[in-house]
């Protein structure tokens, strides 16, 4: 298959992006993930395609694969990069709505910056030090006291495969640190089985955890991620759920090519 293809990222959150239209793309497991391995392909978290909305009502559809090959939920810097995508195919200008695999999505686009509505999270289950919610993926955050030595891999990969989780084929692992009103996170996703530079969907967990616990007071929220800032802004309803989200960052185009897997 020789595929033309996009290279976008989201402060270090990588993605190779495919215009499916056309439906020239066929889900194949192992060609996406050798598309996207580090050393023997293009390299990226995950694979996205755009392809034609259901009906009038969006201007494209998002499909997501993790970087194993595997459809996933919703990935909310992935999400901030198929709108930059768009724009670069001349199919939205600065606002778009578009399908998801977990709903609707509007987003905003000013030259590099994205705004990227997330879902409303009903249910944020929150205890002292740790919670769990869904921002669009599942999402467990744990407060720790030095983020930044913090051994991420190891504890990530113990938490994502806990019993609890199975139900829901494992979940991602954000650890936090509140400085200065910062909320600094560093995330071990599921699918691509290791530390990302930054998660989308888990920066909004972070930052919905950090203001509920009491940790920041200001929104909308500033976050530190390894590949770089995001902020988070939020409406707080009742005690435990959070509604009009918005995710904002930097998405920017690396490059594009062509890919031939001939395994």
């Amino acid at each position: 298959m020789d595929l033309h293809f996009f290279k976008y990222q989201g402060t270090g959150n990588d993605f190779v992006l495919i215009d499916n239209r056309t439906k020239i793309f066929k889900n194949n497991a192992k060609f996406i993930k050798n598309l996207c391995d580090r050393r023997f392909g293009v390299g990226a978290d995950g694979l996205i395609l755009l392809e034609n909305p259901s009906d009038a009502t969006s201007d494209f559809k998002m499909i997501y694969f993790n970087a194993d090959g595997k459809e996933s939920s919703m990935c909310g810097n992935g999400g901030r990069c198929i709108v930059a995508f768009a724009k670069q195919l001349d199919i939205i200008d600065t606002e778009a709505t578009f399908e998801a695999v977990d709903g609707l999505h509007s987003a905003i686009i000013e030259g590099e910056t994205v705004s990227l509505k997330m879902i409303d999270v009903p249910t944020v289950n929150l205890s002292r030090e740790v919670s769990f919610m869904n921002t669009g993926s599942p999402h467990h955050v744990a407060f720790v006291d030095n983020v930044r030595d913090f051994d991420v891999f190891a504890q990530g990969r113990r938490i994502r495969n806990l019993p609890n989780y199975e139900a829901i084929g494992g979940t991602n692992v954000n650890f936090i640190q509140v400085i200065d009103e910062e909320v600094h996170v560093r995330t071990y996703e599921r699918g691509v089985e290791n530390e990302t530079y930054s998660c989308g969907t888990g920066v909004t967990a972070a930052a919905i955890t950090a203001k509920m616990a009491n940790k920041i007071k200001e929104l909308p929220a500033k976050v530190i991620t390894k590949g770089g800032h995001l902020v988070v802004d939020f409406e707080i309803e009742g005690l435990n759920a959070a509604k009009n989200i918005w995710l904002k960052g930097p998405a920017t185009f690396i490059f594009e090519g062509h890919y031939n897997d001939k395994t």
